[in-house]
């Protein structure tokens, strides 16, 4: 195995997947309908990279010290038979971690499958426990209750969960407490996720956004907190638990504190783009490389090529300005 650094001496260990660039939500911060209505046109399957491809190129990024891989989307349960591909990710020797991150709306049907693909974790998206808030930020007209049966199918059949709430200020901080309250009482981890400015579509400004010590300290007016040193070198959530209890909360704090200096996430797109950065502007199209007469060989120099060469770190340089006028990829599309 071999690992690379980027010129700030970050190693390349984490692989986030997107599968697919479909959703069945349309959660007004991510895929607002104005943009993503009927007539948006997603990618034919054909663009799609095939499992076969994910495998080969998985095997390969993990040769260069990748341990971790999370499979994300768009929604990553709309794409067929999806433990087939978890099934050959598990297989391929030196991955340590295989995740992945749903709105957990078809996750109760699924969890079983999944499981038994090999699946270890999920990352379950729900921003507000209220039924009409809730259905009004995803404006699909789901309501919670389906996406908390999932999370209970999910932990029946023994995947590792946790919860993941967007806060962004006018829309469902008043959430924020009862989320606490109701996932300390269940044993999962609920981690905050500060307002980010990804893509062009979700109408970000500094103004909305809520940040980690804005919640810290509503949340401390009803709990006793206590900080977790991170598990790893890397780990993007500033973790906390509720004392006496085994119960924690995280943040996701790109705005507010950012953790670029120790970001060392790779990306690949639904049509086999690689990104370095969740904010980029352009990525490699390995999906043509593949599906040239490339040998591995060439495919692995070009990963290491693209790695050693890499600058990225949006979020120490975010101003009002470059989020606003900065050309980036949609998050559906990147997979957050």
């Amino acid at each position: 195995m071999t690992v690379i650094t980027d010129k700030f001496g970050r190693p390349m260990k984490d692989l986030r997947i997107s599968v697919i660039d479909r959703c069945n939500f349309r959660c007004t911060y991510c895929m607002p309908k104005e943009i993503f209505g009927r007539d948006f046109a997603f990618m034919p399957r054909e663009q799609l990279l095939s499992f076969e491809e994910i495998e080969r190129l998985a095997k390969i990024f993990i040769d260069l010290g990748v341990k971790k891989i999370r499979l994300t989307g768009g929604e990553p349960l709309l794409r067929r038979d999806l433990p087939v591909l978890i099934e050959k990710l598990t297989a391929i020797e030196g991955l340590e971690d295989i995740g992945l991150t749903t709105n957990g709306s078809l996750l109760g049907h699924m969890a079983q499958k999944l499981k038994n693909a090999g699946l270890q974790r999920v990352n379950v998206s729900l921003d507000a426990l209220d039924a009409e808030l809730f259905k009004s930020i995803n404006d699909s007209g789901v309501g919670p209750e389906r996406v908390l049966q999932g999370i209970k199918k999910a932990q029946e059949v023994g995947l590792e969960v946790k919860v993941n709430m967007v806060v962004k200020k006018g829309m469902n901080d008043q959430e924020v407490v009862p989320m606490a309250k109701y996932f300390k009482q269940l044993g999962i981890c609920l981690r905050y996720i500060e307002f980010m400015d990804v893509g062009q579509t979700n109408g970000w400004d500094f103004t909305k956004v809520i940040t980690k010590n804005d919640i810290y300290h509503e949340l401390t007016k009803h709990f006793d907190l206590e900080a977790i040193d991170p598990d790893y070198v890397g780990e993007v959530a500033k973790r906390y638990r509720y004392k006496g209890t085994n119960s924690e909360v995280g943040f996701i704090t790109s705005v507010s504190e950012s953790f670029c200096s120790t970001c060392t996430r790779a990306r690949i797109a639904a049509d086999g783009k690689m990104y370095t950065c969740l904010f980029a502007a352009d990525g490699f199209d390995f999906r043509a490389l593949l599906r040239s007469d490339k040998s591995d060989r060439e495919v692995r120099t070009t990963i290491m090529n693209i790695w050693s060469n890499r600058t990225d770190r949006y979020s120490d340089e975010r101003t009002a300005e470059s989020a606003k006028n900065k050309k980036k990829i949609e998050m559906s599309y990147i997979g957050g």
